[in-house]
């Protein structure tokens, strides 16, 4: 039974999944040489004033929190094309055009960051303020979202495709 709240699928191709597995794989291989540095630096003592001790567990966790984000993008994600839509959807290449003007467009793949690291194209988030604007949206369809700086801006979405990787 769906409740509405499952997030969309996110779809990478073959060569984004296997590099992040292989970020996954050499994060895990790490884990021992961080926790014998950790072991190192409580060695030398009191840990109250060991700035050493507290910069390796602060790398232990960051390092974590990154293999549990991984682990879990890779559990979840699904690799291939994205299904064509008749809607725009996360993993889309996106072309927009701002208040009114035919002229002034932008193209852009509406995705995570993650997938931002296999394209050179302008990558924005489904959970940003433009994003937010034209998810579900169809060619032709105008827009309205709040800019980080306040202002209003109106977007008309031209076309969308499945990124093609």
């Amino acid at each position: 039974m769906s409740t509405g709240n499952e997030a969309p699928a996110t779809w990478l191709s073959q060569d984004a999944y296997d590099r992040l597995q292989a970020e996954l794989d050499e994060h895990i291989a790490n884990r021992p040489a961080i926790a014998a540095e950790i072991n190192a630096r409580r060695e030398e003592g009191d840990l109250r004033e060991n700035g050493g001790y507290h910069a390796a567990r602060e790398e232990q966790g960051k390092a974590e929190g990154r293999i549990r984000y991984l682990q879990e993008l890779l559990r979840t994600a699904k690799v291939g094309a994205a299904p064509t839509a008749d809607a725009v959807s996360p993993g889309m290449v996106v072309t927009i055009y701002f208040d009114d003007d035919t002229t002034d467009t932008e193209t852009f793949l509406l995705g995570s960051r993650e997938i931002a690291a296999t394209t050179d194209m302008t990558v924005y988030s489904p959970e940003s303020a433009l994003g937010k604007a034209i998810l579900g949206g169809r060619a032709g369809q105008t827009c309205t979202y709040t800019a980080p700086s306040g202002a209003d801006i109106k977007v008309t979405v031209v076309s969308f495709e499945p990124f093609a990787g």
